[in-house]
């Protein structure tokens, strides 16, 4: 039996008739560029978020670069964030001219370990950017408190993390800004690029508004220099009608969780931790094993999807060289990079195909 890691055409199926008569009325007004479906769109995110404004941009990637722009972050500033993460968080970082700054995870939660903060907080640090990896929230409380005490940013990372709650409150409105990539692998994922910034701040949400347009206050006038990052409205009217059922979706991710959670206690099989008080969105279904990569080729000779996330660490990166790090810096990343693997975990998956992945990862461990 072939299991796909993520099969988006079985949901496509399934709102197809909603999919499609929004995208033939964006097509019938022939207004594409913002508009009244990019702002509603915005004004749902927002709601859903607990944040009081979003600004709707066309990556997940560019909502990490303006978010920093935004606070002014740029030549000779730190901002400190994991090595264990997507390109975009330190790469956005190192486009706005700052400079990124590595701690070590939790080896549990994947997520930014609170404790190594402090340690890595220099006078040129500017923020703090936590990444709430694979749909659970870092542990925001402690992070949040070090940045009061500090004078700093915090730019949440959640691209992977729309929906997910730290003790009550939701992805994106427990910093200072929120960042969320719309990718189409994510759980709500458009048909193509797109990303959202949700803040509280009236004042930067409107100079957001500005920078995505190139900096301009009115049409040819710019005030400063910004970028071209808008969110389509096609896009825009297909993530509305996914909105709609993201929690749907989201749950029965969860359901999916726990039923590999049953399956794999008691075996040698590290499955995801749940932070207590937390809700957790399972974006991604990460075990951990000892010989992931006989794993890996075992899942494939069966035809189960699986992906690594992520094979390197940031701070081993040839284009980070020149930042210092090296082999052993960071060992809970580098440890995760080696053992971690992802699982089919979309919630339209079939009791028998979740039997099948659960069954041959078992038959794997327990031959070893």
């Amino acid at each position: 039996m072939n299991v796909p890691l993520l099969d988006l055409k079985r949901q496509y199926k399934t709102i197809k008739n909603e999919i499609d008569a929004s995208v033939a009325e964006v097509l019938e007004t022939q207004g594409f560029k913002l508009g009244p479906n990019v702002a509603r769109f915005e004004e749902l995110v927002a709601e859903y978020s607990g944040a009081k404004r979003a600004v709707g941009v066309a990556s997940g990637t560019d909502a990490l670069l303006l978010a920093l722009m935004a606070y002014g972050i740029s030549d000779g500033d730190e901002v400190i964030t994991t090595p264990y993460t997507f390109f975009a968080t330190a790469g956005s970082i190192s486009r706005s001219g700052a400079t990124p700054v590595f701690v070590d995870i939790d080896p549990v939660s994947y997520n930014m370990d609170p404790a190594k903060i402090e340690a890595a907080i220099t006078k040129r640090t500017k923020a703090i950017m936590p990444i709430h990896l694979y749909g659970q929230c870092a542990d925001m409380d402690p992070i949040m408190e070090i940045a009061a005490k500090h004078d700093l940013v915090v730019i949440e990372d959640a691209a992977q993390a729309i929906g997910a709650e730290y003790k009550g409150r939701r992805a994106g409105s427990l910093g200072h800004m929120g960042c969320f990539s719309f990718f189409p692998s994510k759980n709500l994922g458009g048909y193509g690029d797109g990303g959202m910034i949700v803040t509280d701040n009236d004042e930067k949400a409107d100079l957001l508004v500005s920078l995505r347009e190139h900096g301009q206050t009115e049409l040819y006038h710019h005030w400063t220099i910004g970028m071209n990052s808008r969110l389509d409205a096609l896009q825009a009217v297909v993530l509305m009608v996914k909105l709609g059922h993201l929690d749907d979706w989201s749950n029965g991710r969860s359901a999916n969780a726990e039923y590999y959670n049953e399956r794999f206690s008691g075996s040698p099989v590290m499955t995801p931790h749940l932070e207590e008080g937390n809700r957790h969105i399972y974006n991604q279904y990460i075990i951990r094993v000892t010989d992931r990569d006989g794993l890996r080729a075992h899942l494939k000779e069966q035809g189960i999807g699986n992906a690594i996330y992520y094979p390197l660490s940031l701070h081993l990166q040839k284009c980070f060289a020149s930042l210092g790090y090296g082999e052993g810096n960071m060992p809970e990343s580098e440890k995760a990079s080696r053992e971690t693997l992802s699982i089919p975990i979309f919630s339209l998956l079939t009791d028998a195909e979740k039997d099948h992945v659960a069954t041959t990862i078992l038959e794997f461990v327990n031959a070893g």
